[in-house]
């Protein structure tokens, strides 16, 4: 039968879906902390082994080691150990928590004004090539172990004089408590980090200032203004889809960040709706998005039964549909992609029907004639369709009027005036000289 400590450590695993290994570090790690709090001196490295199947609620199970590592003979001057004691002095254990900041302020970096820091800390490793802690010389090493060679490891078993204090075990509490927090959260951040990219659908916790924050059930997310939707309201409770953008880990555990805005949310959506891109029948190639006004899609197939738009659009606009709603009435065109780059440009500006596509490499600008009846289909809202497919392309885009031989509307600058348009005219002219 499980001891006590064994049941413990397997509910706190399946409380926080960790790993028996990881509760059984963080408890090794509280008991070595514990045993320098009260018995400990200041030049061993202390180390821990646990059985919990032995304890008996004493100090039975527990080992306890001084941990070295065996280091060539060097002479030393005679004040080195003092010296080294007024340079290391200050510092803090690693797995001991800061009485200021807690278990919380452990993976908070330390302050560094100008890089100054590191360059003092280099200079002291270089004064100080022997950690008297950590480090044992060879000599030494082999009055404890005959056959020692630089590099192996020393282990000293320690004697545990008696039972652990009232501070060793308020010290053991607050190491445990931070290694497993630290736990939880390197496994929050694996799980999520392996999501990157996939769509998922989630609740609206609340908002805070500008941010939007997601409950994702371990973890919160967050959707930066930058990903959100300018026209969209995120209120409590609400049920939307999201794409996992980036997850990174900072010194609060790990960030999770959300998205609406990005073109990866399209493409994971044509992969939910459409069977054909979900099975790589049909190839999402380029998008570009205006988030919440309009997205261009230009989509391929190596498979002459297939036709990639109508895969795209549905029977009677039913697919496309379903993806419009989901990103709350955003306009989405499916265009046809082609090697041929005239051609492709041509398609990026549907609905409107262009004339002919004058390409002008040097200067990679795509001049385009079109009807008066389709200039404004061709230049769109504020410029947006025209602008849209320079994206979509990679080509700058100039529209010209066949009927009056002017230019009219412009990739970078949109619908065009009457002196830019001048201005226009006499750049076009000089790619064509």
């Amino acid at each position: 039968m499980a001891s006590q400590i064994s049941q413990a450590i397997k509910a706190i695993c399946d409380e926080k879906l960790l790993s028996e290994d990881a509760v059984l570090e963080a408890v090794e790690a509280a008991l070595a902390a514990a045993y320098r709090k009260d018995f400990g001196n200041k030049n061993q490295n202390i180390k821990c082994e646990f059985d919990p199947e032995q304890y008996d609620g004493s100090t039975a199970g527990i080992r306890i080691f001084d941990v070295k590592e065996v280091a060539a003979d060097m002479e030393l001057p005679d004040d080195y150990f003092e010296r080294f004691e007024a340079a290391h002095g200050g510092k803090k254990d690693k797995d001991r928590p800061s009485p200021t900041t807690g278990a919380e302020g452990a993976n908070n970096p330390p302050f560094d004004k100008g890089g100054r820091g590191d360059q003092e800390g280099e200079a002291a490793e270089d004064e100080f090539a022997f950690n008297p802690k950590t480090m044992i010389m060879l000599s030494d090493a082999r009055d404890l172990k005959p056959d020692a060679q630089v590099g192996d490891e020393i282990r000293v078993e320690l004697a545990i004089p008696a039972a652990f204090g009232r501070m060793a075990a308020q010290t053991a509490k607050q190491v445990i408590m931070q290694k497993l927090r630290e736990a939880e959260r390197n496994v929050i951040f694996q799980d999520f980090k392996e999501r990157e990219g996939e769509l998922m659908n989630v609740t609206v916790q609340r908002r805070e200032g500008r941010v939007v924050l997601i409950d994702l059930g371990r973890a919160t997310g967050a959707i930066l203004p930058e990903d959100q939707i300018e026209s969209e309201r995120y209120f409590p409770g609400t049920r939307i889809k999201a794409i996992l953008r980036e997850v990174s880990m900072t010194s609060k555990g790990p960030e999770i960040r959300l998205s609406r805005s990005s073109p990866g949310l399209v493409a994971a959506l044509f992969a939910q709706e459409i069977p054909e891109v979900a099975n790589g029948v049909v190839e999402i190639k380029d998008i570009a998005r205006e988030a919440g006004s309009r997205t261009k899609v230009a989509v391929s197939t190596n498979d002459d039964m297939i036709d990639p738009i109508g895969s795209c659009i549905g029977q009677r606009g039913t697919r496309i549909q379903t993806i419009i709603r989901e990103l709350g009435g955003e306009k989405v065109d499916v265009v046809l992609w082609s090697e041929n780059e005239s051609e492709y440009i041509a398609a990026a500006l549907s609905p409107a029907k262009v004339l002919n596509v004058d390409l002008k490499e040097a200067e990679h600008l795509a001049v385009i004639n079109v009807a008066p009846d389709q200039l404004s289909l061709a230049i769109g809202k504020g410029g947006q369709n025209v602008r849209l497919a320079a994206k979509l392309t990679n080509w700058k885009i100039t529209i010209m009027n066949t009927e009056l031989g002017e230019v009219v509307a412009d990739s970078d600058v949109g619908e065009l005036g009457k002196e830019a348009t001048e201005v226009k005219e006499e750049k076009v002219e000089e790619a064509e000289s």
